[in-house]
């Protein structure tokens, strides 16, 4: 094969895969900026903010990016991570002592055993009152942590959405990157196959001329 023909499906060939992984720049781009506006969209209709500086409590105070976002409106992916991860999950651990929605079921249904057993011993028993207070407590406290656990989820369900925006956007960026370097050696091919005589072919090493002559 003459060196000319050679340069020329090369070089061909790595212009081809530059535009290749140019289309796969652009469309992980697109896919980037979508992720990126869809996010911002639906976190700004829900018109959250961070509590401003002075108003943080000294345990919030303790987060740094409770700080860092202090009095802003919540838009973007990193800030809803901040948002369920400091503030709302902060402020759940004193509700309830601290038990999830599912904990804080079994304390109302041990509550409501206890009751039933008590009203069964004795309906007059001044104890089955208490144990009422306990279970209207508990049931608020389980309608608070389901709410601040379903909103927690949500905005770290569009924190994990954001973060596959930015991934797409740093794989766009290495696309380009590859997609650059290797039009300018496929171009570098063609112009060598210009440059090259049709007659020239690849040079013959002396002592691979000695091994065929043998």
């Amino acid at each position: 094969m003459k060196r000319k023909t050679l340069d020329i499906i090369v070089g061909a060939g790595l212009v081809i895969l530059a535009g290749l992984l140019l289309v796969a720049g652009l469309v992980l781009t697109s896919n980037a900026n979508f992720a990126k506006n869809y996010v911002k969209d639906q976190l700004s209709q829900q018109q959250i903010s961070f509590k401003t500086a002075d108003t943080l409590t000294p345990e919030e105070k303790e987060s740094a990016c409770l700080v860092k976002y202090a009095g802003q409106q919540l838009t973007t992916g990193k800030q809803a991570e901040c948002y369920a991860n400091e503030f709302i999950g902060l402020h759940l651990k004193s509700i309830g002592g601290g038990k999830t929605y599912a904990q804080l079921g079994d304390v109302q249904t041990e509550l409501k055993t206890k009751i039933a057993a008590a009203q069964k011993a004795n309906p007059d028993d001044p104890a089955i009152a208490d144990l009422q207070k306990q279970l209207t407590a508990s049931n608020t406290d389980r309608e608070t942590v389901f709410k601040g656990e379903s909103l927690r989820g949500m905005l770290l369900t569009s924190y994990g959405f954001s973060e596959f925006g930015t991934k797409a956007e740093q794989a766009s960026l290495v696309a380009y990157l590859a997609a650059g370097l290797l039009f300018i050696l496929g171009a570098a091919g063609l112009l060598h196959a210009a440059r090259t005589p049709n007659s020239k072919g690849f040079a013959v090493p002396e002592q691979a001329k000695e091994l065929v002559d043998a």
